[in-house]
């Protein structure tokens, strides 16, 4: 028995399916989860001493690779000087102004521990901001687990075990959310049209990552602005995954189109428990102690993951690393869908700057919207990852995960990885 293995059987007698979040199980596709003893750069190495190129990166919140060096020493410091003060500290408003200067949308930010924790209070602010209480939000998205965003198709956690929604999610919560099929312009448009006096808010993915990566459709999100804009409810966009990932500025940079509220996680804080939600000045000086509508948090702010993601951001402004992401990432991606077709094997590589997925789909067809990532063959994903992990490569496990490149990643983990790629068959 690998070390591996016996923590995951000692795991599953103290913690609910041996892991503190549920696609770490490898539920989807199959085997026992490898337990991390360390990683660096591009890689990370179990518990066993088995190494692997990861594209996980802690679902893209290692924009630079693990461990990087700047980073480490920024928390390291930051730690020595005291873990949590519950006060404010200089590298709060440092964070603050860094991320407002990058995002225009942004005029001003509440700093919080994790995503989740973002996304519900931004739909707390939208709905006290417009007395309204309905949600829309698309199939497939994911926006954490608060029980609003969790109901009716939330996206790769919930999708990757087949839950349509969780139980515990009340039948009230469920009721304020409306759902509609990613880049569906027209199904928005009639909801709004029947119920647009109720709407608070559109929340959506401006890159949907959750059902693996869906772009969006050519004025998909200029027509979300639009028919905001209309109706008199916000636009949220959920850039957790794509904020200082795909782009300084975000998805809403390379859109141009400019909601009233961002939500923010994952590269913000280098690695570390950090999100945030952002906005229009007079939509953010609502929340408490300028307004009315109450949001607090003992660790937000904390001032090691502060540092951390201070240190992420000053890496951003001097290296810029986007081009290289991006040519890296188009290198192989395409090596990826070269491999598989050279094999017969029908599918469709989705690519959006740094993220990208593999679906296996009838001809290679691509997948516009959740219907379409549902249809996949995850059975032949499970196949795919076992292939390359054997090989060590190591993917997301499950077919809704996006990759996640880092700027760690170089020839040699391309060659390794299409290397792998080549010897499967499906």
């Amino acid at each position: 028995m690998g070390r591996s293995e016996e923590l995951f059987e000692r795991a599953c007698r103290v913690v609910p399916g041996g892991v503190n979040s549920p696609v770490r199980a490898f539920g989807a596709v199959g085997g026992i989860p490898r337990f991390v003893r360390e990683a660096s750069g591009a890689s990370f190495t179990d518990v066993d001493g088995a190494t692997f190129v990861d594209y996980v990166q802690s679902w893209g919140a290692s924009l630079f690779g693990h461990a990087r060096a700047e980073i480490v020493e920024a928390a390291t410091a930051a730690a020595r000087r005291g873990s949590s003060y519950g006060a404010p500290t200089e590298a709060e408003v440092l964070l603050a102004e860094r991320i407002t200067g990058a995002m225009p949308a942004v005029e001003m930010v509440r700093l919080v521990s994790s995503g989740t924790e973002a996304a519900m209070s931004a739909v707390r602010l939208a709905r006290a901001a417009t007395g309204r209480d309905l949600l829309l939000k698309f199939e497939g998205c994911y926006h954490g687990h608060s029980d609003a965003l969790l109901a009716r198709g939330a996206g790769s956690g919930v999708a990757t075990f087949g839950i349509p929604g969780s139980p515990g999610v009340t039948e009230g919560a469920a009721r304020d959310t409306l759902t509609a099929p990613y880049n569906d312009l027209d199904a928005v448009r009639a909801i709004l049209d029947e119920r647009g006096e109720e709407v608070a808010a559109v929340v959506v993915e401006p890159v949907a990552a959750n059902m693996g990566v869906v772009p969006p459709a050519p004025g998909f999100l200029e027509g979300l602005r639009e028919l905001c804009a209309r109706h008199g409810a916000l636009l949220a966009f959920d850039e957790v995954i794509t904020g200082f990932r795909v782009a300084r500025g975000g998805a809403q940079a390379l859109s141009g189109v400019r909601p009233d509220l961002t939500v923010l996680g994952k590269v913000i804080g280098g690695g570390y428990p950090l999100a945030a939600f952002g906005g229009r000045r007079d939509l953010m000086e609502q929340l408490a102690p300028s307004g009315p509508v109450y949001q607090a948090g003992t660790l937000s702010g904390n001032p090691v993951a502060a540092a951390a993601g201070l240190a992420a951001l000053d890496l951003v402004d001097r290296l810029d690393p986007y081009p290289g992401l991006e040519a890296t990432a188009q290198v192989l991606a395409g090596g990826i869908s070269a491999a598989l077709a050279s094999n017969g094997v029908p599918h469709a590589v989705h690519r959006f700057a740094s993220l990208f997925s593999v679906f296996f789909t009838p001809g290679g067809e691509p997948v516009r919207d959740f219907e379409g990532a549902r249809a996949a063959d995850h059975a032949g994903y499970a196949r795919l990852f076992h292939h390359l992990l054997d090989r060590g490569v190591y993917l997301p496990p499950s077919g809704y995960e996006a990759w996640f490149l880092s700027s760690a990643h170089g020839a040699s983990e391309m060659e390794r990885t299409l290397e792998a790629v080549a010897s499967f068959r499906g």
